[in-house]
């Protein structure tokens, strides 16, 4: 059943968690690197991807021998290293010049927008709220993610040198403490006694 009020608390919650205008920096900072980004088939890789879970995502997993945790972990490690780039001016994830898809799906569909954070987010959810709702709230989300892409040329213009590098640095730090709370949390569970 439909329900506006669970739609919105859902929403809000994956906005959250999506972080798409903490990743401005790092999209643009990606399409410097391999040159155009493929907004569509980013949304709609990273769309998919939160779908499927939502439809199946613990079965997956579990298909691997993979519990959500582990899931977790491995996409904190990831996050990690995006915003040790981000910090440090390295690059670790080059460019492939053979690639045809620069980087719309990984990073930027997987794990930027459909992260381990977000995957994790939507099984959650699940428990809480009614799957129709879920699917919903995952939709608005994606149409604010598209809308976002396709304006970083623009958002990068309004921002200049200094204050893209500045957002840069700011949010490599934001995605090493998400990373660490993730791993920590995945890692080291608290057990209620």
């Amino acid at each position: 059943m439909i329900d506006f009020k669970e739609i919105l608390s859902v929403s809000l919650i994956l906005f959250s968690v999506i972080d798409i205008l903490g990743s401005i920096p790092i999209v643009i900072n990606l399409r410097k690197k391999v040159g155009h980004i493929q907004s569509e088939k980013a949304t709609l890789a990273a769309g998919l991807l939160m779908i499927l879970f939502l439809l199946a995502g613990k079965s997956i997993l579990s298909l691997f021998g993979i519990g959500v945790e582990d899931f977790a972990i491995a996409g904190a490690l990831i996050i990690f290293v995006i915003g040790a780039e981000m910090i440090l001016g390295i690059e670790i994830f080059k460019a492939d010049p053979e690639a045809t898809t620069g980087a719309s799906i990984v990073p930027i569909a997987f794990p930027l927008i459909a992260g381990a954070g977000t995957l994790t987010t939507i099984l959650t959810l699940k428990a809480e709220f009614e799957q129709v709702n879920i699917a919903i709230g995952i939709l608005l989300n994606l149409i604010f993610v598209y809308a976002e892409l396709k304006s970083t040329t623009w958002l990068e213009r309004k921002l200049g040198k200094t204050g893209l590098d500045v957002l840069r640095r700011i949010f490599g730090i934001i995605l090493l403490s998400i990373a660490v709370k993730i791993f920590k949390t995945n890692a080291f569970p608290v057990e209620v006694i």
